[in-house]
């Protein structure tokens, strides 16, 4: 089996391609690594296939901050410019610019 290159990185922005959320990738797996109860609380007709990268996010959307777990094909480049508000960005990133986070020093993937 060939390993895929993740088309997102860490520290982009980006969008949910369904739901009305955007976040900031602090990590990346090369394939679904969740539980398989994760996996099956998915609906069925929305459910994506595991090989595929899956994105760890600090998420948004107008109602709460949280801890989103997004395959690749569900997601899009954010492009309003804008930082997300999730309180926890600072913990992990230390500057935003030009639409990307960048890593504290002593972070690492």
């Amino acid at each position: 089996m060939s390993t895929r290159l993740a088309k997102f990185t860490i520290g982009q922005v980006v969008r949910h391609r369904v739901y009305p959320f955007r976040g900031v990738i602090f990590d990346v797996d090369p394939e679904f690594a969740n539980t398989e109860e994760y996996w099956l609380s998915i609906p069925e007709h929305i459910r994506p296939h595991k090989e595929q990268p899956f994105y760890h996010l600090l998420a948004e959307n107008d109602d709460s901050a949280y801890v989103a777990y997004v395959s690749e094909q569900n997601l899009l480049p954010d492009d309003t410019g804008q930082p997300v508000g999730h309180p926890q960005a600072s913990l992990i990133f230390d500057k935003f610019d030009e639409g990307q986070y960048r890593l504290r020093p002593g972070i690492g993937h």
